[in-house]
C-alpha cells in the first residue's frame, strides 16, 4: 500500500515538474534508452538494443539519473586515440571528416592533446550532434576515419607500440604488427 501511494505522488510530481517526457533519451541504470511509456505508477524505458526496461515512476524522483534530452538533443562527442610523440596535431583532418558528414551538427569541432605519457599523447577529438543516436555514430566514424588516416599517412608506427603494413591476405586492409616496446634505461638523479 505504501508504495502504492508514494508512485500516486511521484506521478503527480512527475507530471508538474516534468523531469522526464515522451521519447526524452535517457540514461537509468547505466543503460541508455528512450522514454516509451509514461503510466501512473511505472515509466516504460525502450533500450538501445530494443529490451524493456519497466521502472516505478518513484525511481525517477529517487535516484539520478541523466536525461539527454530535457531542453535540447544535441549532445557533444569525444573521441579519444593514443599516438606517439611524431604525429602532428591531425586538425584538419578532422574537421574534413565532420564536414562530409550529415551527422555533424556544424558548431563544434575541436582537437586537442589531453594527456601526455612516457610513451603516447592523448588527444581528444571534440564534435556535435543533433541527438544521441547520431553523437554514437558520428563518434564511431570519426574514431574509424582518423585511425585510417593515421594508418595510411604515417605507416611506420604512430601508434604507441605497433606498427602498420599492408596484408596481402586481408583484401589489402591496414593491419597492425605489434612490436614489444623497448625498456628505457633508469636514470637515477643524485
Amino acid at each position: 500500500m505504501k508504495s502504492s501511494i508514494s508512485n500516486l505522488i511521484a506521478g503527480v510530481q512527475i507530471a508538474f515538474t516534468q523531469p522526464i517526457r515522451l521519447e526524452d533519451s535517457v540514461v537509468v541504470e547505466g543503460e541508455w534508452g528512450w522514454v516509451e511509456e509514461i503510466g501512473t505508477t511505472y515509466v516504460i524505458v525502450r533500450l538501445w538494443d530494443l529490451r524493456r526496461m519497466v521502472l516505478p515512476i518513484s525511481y525517477f524522483l529517487e535516484h539520478p539519473f541523466q536525461n539527454w534530452t530535457r531542453h535540447s538533443g544535441d549532445l557533444l562527442g569525444s573521441v579519444f586515440l593514443y599516438v606517439d610523440y611524431t604525429v602532428p596535431a591531425v586538425r584538419k583532418e578532422l574537421r574534413r571528416i565532420v564536414e562530409n558528414n550529415e551527422k555533424w551538427r556544424g558548431q563544434v569541432c575541436v582537437l586537442q592533446v589531453t594527456d601526455a605519457t612516457a610513451n603516447a599523447i592523448q588527444l581528444r577529438a571534440l564534435v556535435d550532434a543533433r541527438d544521441a543516436g547520431a553523437a554514437w555514430d558520428l563518434r564511431c566514424e570519426v574514431r574509424e576515419k582518423l585511425i585510417q588516416f593515421l594508418q595510411e599517412t604515417y605507416p611506420h608506427g604512430r601508434f604507441p607500440g605497433c606498427n602498420f603494413r599492408k596484408d596481402k591476405t586481408k583484401r589489402n586492409w591496414l593491419a597492425p604488427i605489434w612490436k614489444p616496446q623497448r625498456k628505457r634505461a633508469k636514470i637515477a638523479w643524485s
